[in-house]
């Protein structure tokens, strides 16, 4: 891999760089020269990580602390020679590893696109001789040709330029194309204005041009930023963080719970070895076998509701990672705005016009009411300079456009009105071009017509207007006196500052085609044009707003223009926006910083002149400062900070693959809107996966509790380890699986993120696993002590009698998950079908077991007949009754309440 460069070439002189290079320009490196520097430099290639294997996907299934407490609980059982629990927790780890592998397998994207960055062929001068070699052959010192069309595949510094223009949106964001230049630029330039350089990975869209290689791959700007996405750390998501953290609790419990059963036994004076062996197989039971799957499912079905919505998840825990969102940053060109240039209004003397789109069909208005270009001469002759002075070309109708953006945009309104150019070409043969010149600012067309030649020029406003004499009024051609100078000049620097770009538009006639080009001009009027803002952003905004997430738009783009987009798109607080430049950012790594800076910069709504390095080091200050980050972007220069976020948000449509490829989620639609479904999405599975883990844990405990308490009492065991398995398999995980696929409340938008240290079982939630546990506990307790004492009932079915009561009292627990403070039989539990279905599935499954006799035996469940089983029935609405009771008074001293949806 290449590490030449010269990084501030754009600051010397060309006679200096060529020095440096040790080329002569005329002649280009000879073959000697090119096979020493290949050997000392290498290649002109990008370093790309490795593919992700099919293996270390695998790998990552058992990651978590539960999934190894499984593995742990499964040899336990097989050491003890509990066969059928031990293949029981295999097969639930073998689903939770499938489900998991497949889905994010599909996912897993192949593509290396900083590879295929380099799979172009470039024209060089070698030996005098010019001649298309490799990209990944060029070395520092290679004399590169230029021209329109081209891919720039090596940093140039540029030793000619005629009316070059690159597009650099990959690496600055900037949607407008950057006129080059060979003059030396400041050293303190940033990427963007260094005029001199043409960089790797950019496209040259007019012009042509020479310049001599001065880094090759990983020194260039493009291979910087390929470092900086390789080394940025990619954040664990808050699920996983709060999974972890769950089991590790999980893990002192079930020690715990082992150690109070064996005690317990022991002081009654059972065997210790039988004691350690049913202690160890109950702390098994105590493990939400079910938690994996059905926390892999709800995830895996978020991924594939997400993908109907046209977005693509990279991985399952970025679902749910983008619900704990509080921060969205988000890049301007082609995020926010359609990156692509299009005229908005036109400044004549008789009024402002502005250019109205609707699809594909386009209206102008001023404030007295329309205007048509037909009948009107100021209006018809902006429209007819903007179509003529042009090098754009319209193919298809509108839909192939080859040029400058600002060009094209000149030809679509100009067609739209009636005056497309190969029409005005038919009458007004074009004879002359002078192209754009830096020097002047301007460009002019020559076209021969009935009255001689007609001259169509554009250019800066500023410099248009030096050389105008005459502007275009009501009545005519109108002397441009000074005050009238200076009326424009101000109608200029006022629109400027809405963020537009302007382009002045001038003509004169004349009666030969070699007069001097930019003398004795008409003003016709100036043309303003912008990158508009995409139809759903504002929605989007202002839905992320009411939920309490702010949006940040990052851009190279300048401050005026950053601003009137953020301004249009809702950006702000209360009407006022805060834009700061990435370059405030550097005071941060000084002595001098202080905390009013960091809170400055925390604060602000909109960063301009932001540098690659300058979007990563936000990135990472916000996560420093407790917020979870997702940062969406489209550009090569957005991939650092989209692997650095929590979740990095790629557009499918105009990203750069170079960004999909760092993303963790991608839009194929490129909406907005699609980000704000996905956030709720994430936030809809948290609250799926908390009630679930609420519904396992505290039937978990209750099994636990119950064979625990009957010890200690020196009552027969009213539950068998193997039945409790069964319901930890069977009964408890199509509930669950049930929660996991609720649709969600319809006001979890209108709620704060919640906090990124919160876990998913708060002090309120492990309240309520205690309350729903312990009356599940009693309840069954009671049930086996009358099966006993009151049915006069055999041990064995009065076993089975507890086993039916604990079984139903799980099945009407899961009601006890709804929303606190909601309705009690109208909310979104009882709206999910799912569990409805769910609970007819269970008891099906729970009847089998009476009606099969291999598995009643299997599970030692004879049958209790008609009066254990309505006693079993009606010992298992108490806990339901129970729970409705606690959820009706528990909302005001509940904390948390308002998050449990």
């Amino acid at each position: 891999m290449s590490t030449s460069g010269q990084s501030d070439a754009f600051a010397k002189p060309v006679k200096v760089v060529v020095k440096d290079q040790n080329v002569d320009p005329v002649c280009g490196l000879d073959e000697p020269d090119v096979l020493r520097r290949q050997a000392q430099y290498g290649q002109n290639q990008l370093r790309v990580n490795e593919k992700k294997s099919a293996l270390v996907i695998f790998a990552h299934q058992f990651k978590g602390v539960i999934v190894w407490l499984l593995v742990f609980a499964a040899a336990v059982s097989l050491y003890y020679r509990d066969i059928a629990e031990g293949i029981a927790i295999v097969v639930v780890l073998a689903i939770n590893t499938a489900i998991g592998f497949f889905t994010e397998l599909r996912a897993a994207r192949s593509m290396e696109a900083l590879a295929r960055m380099s799979e172009f062929t470039t024209r060089v001068r070698r030996g005098s001789k010019v001649i298309s070699v490799d990209a990944h052959e060029l070395v520092p010192g290679d004399i590169v040709l230029l021209e329109a069309g081209d891919m720039v595949t090596a940093d140039l510094r540029l030793i000619e330029a005629s009316n070059l223009h690159s597009d650099e949106s990959v690496l600055t964001g900037e949607s407008v194309p950057v006129v080059k230049q060979v003059e030396p630029v400041s050293p303190n330039s940033v990427i963007g204005d260094r005029s001199s350089m043409a960089f790797k990975g950019t496209a040259i869209t007019q012009g042509m041009g020479e310049g001599i290689v001065t880094a090759t791959g990983m020194a260039t700007e493009l291979g910087r930023i390929n470092h900086l996405v390789q080394t940025a750390e990619s954040a664990a998501s808050p699920l996983e963080m709060g999974l972890d953290r769950l089991g590790h609790r999980l893990v002192w419990l079930t020690l715990a719970l082992a150690v109070l059963v064996i005690g317990a036994g022991i002081l009654r004076g059972h065997e210790i070895a039988a004691m350690i062996q049913t202690g160890v197989a109950l702390a098994v039971a105590a493990v939400p076998e079910g938690l994996p799957v059905v926390a892999t499912l709800s995830l895996a079905r978020g991924m594939w509701r997400m993908a109907e919505r046209n977005a693509i998840i990279s991985n399952l825990s970025s679902v749910e990672a983008l619900g704990a969102t509080t921060v969205i940053l988000t890049d301007k060109t082609g995020t926010l705005t359609e990156n692509r240039m299009a005229v908005v209004r036109y400044l004549t003397s008789a009024a402002d016009v502005s250019v109205d789109w609707n699809d594909e069909t386009v209206q102008f208005e001023t404030s007295a009411g329309e205007r048509d270009p037909q009948t009107d001469p100021q209006l018809s002759a902006v429209l007819r300079i903007g179509a003529l002075c042009n090098n754009a070309a319209l193919e298809q109708g509108n839909q192939k456009q080859l040029g400058d953006p600002m060009e094209v945009a000149l030809l679509r309104v100009a067609r739209h009105a009636g005056q497309s150019r190969d029409t005005l070409l038919e009458t007004c043969e074009e004879v002359r071009k002078h192209a754009f010149d830096q020097n002047t600012k301007m460009m002019a067309t020559v076209h021969r017509d009935d009255d001689g030649f007609f001259y169509a020029v554009k250019g800066a406003p500023e410099a248009v207007l030096d050389v105008c004499t005459n502007v275009l009024g009501n009545d005519g051609e109108q002397t441009l006196d000074g005050t009238t100078r200076r009326q424009w000049q101000e109608r200029s620097h006022a629109t400027a500052s809405e963020g537009l770009r302007l382009l002045a538009l001038a003509c004169k006639q004349a009666d030969r085609e070699d007069a001097a080009p930019y003398e004795g001009l008409t003003l016709a009027g100036i043309v303003c044009l912008r990158d508009p803002l995409r139809a759903d952003v504002g929605g989007a905004i202002a839905a992320a707003q009411a939920a309490g997430v702010r949006v940040v738009m990052l851009t190279g783009d300048h401050a005026d223009t950053a601003a009137a987009i953020a301004r249009e798109a809702g950006l702000g607080r209360g009407g006022k926006l805060t834009v700061m430049e990435g370059g405030d950012l550097d005071e941060l790594e000084t002595e001098n910083a202080d905390s009013s800076l960091r809170n400055r910069i925390l604060s602000a709504d909109v960063f301009a002149r932001v540098a690659p390095a300058t979007k990563l080091k936000l990135t990472a200050l916000y996560q420093q400062n407790g917020h979870i980050v997702a940062m969406t972007g489209d550009g090569v220069n957005d991939a650092p900070a989209l692997k650095q976020a929590d979740i990095g948000i790629a557009m499918g449509q105009r990203g750069t693959e170079v960004a999909r490829e760092a993303a963790d989620m991608v839009l194929k639609d490129d909406s907005a809107g699609t980000i704000i479904a996905a956030m709720r999405q994430g936030r809809v599975i948290f609250d799926n996966i908390r009630k679930f883990v609420v519904y396992l844990m505290s039937c978990n405990v209750s099994e636990v509790l119950i064979v625990g308490l009957a010890v200690g009492a020196g009552l027969p065991m009213p539950l068998l380890p193997l039945q409790i398995l069964f319901l930890n398999l069977v009964t408890d995980v199509f509930p669950a699986f049930a929660l996991g696929f609720g649709a969600g409340d319809e006001r979890i938008m209108r709620q704060p993120p919640r906090d990124s240290t919160e876990q998913i079982l708060d002090r309120s939630r492990w309240i309520l696993i205690g309350v729903l546990g312990g009356a599940i506990t009693v309840t069954v307790l009671a049930a086996f002590w009358l099966a006993l004492h009151w049915l006069m009932l055999p041990t064995e079915t009065a076993v089975t009698v507890a086993f039916l009561t604990l079984a139903l009292a799980q099945l009407w627990n899961v009601f006890n998950v709804r929303m606190p403070g909601g309705g009690l039989f109208v909310n979104e539990v009882t709206r999910n079908v799912w569990v409805w279905g769910a609970i007819g599935l269970c008891i099906g499954m729970i009847a089998m077991v009476f009606w099969l006799p291999g598995l009643s035996d299997i599970l030692k469940l004879p049958n209790p007949g008609l009066p254990g089983i309505l006693l079993a029935f009606g010992g298992s609405i108490g806990p339901l009754a129970i729970g409705q009771i606690f959820l009706r008074l528990g909302p005001r001293r509940w904390s948390g309440s308002a998050s449990a949806t």
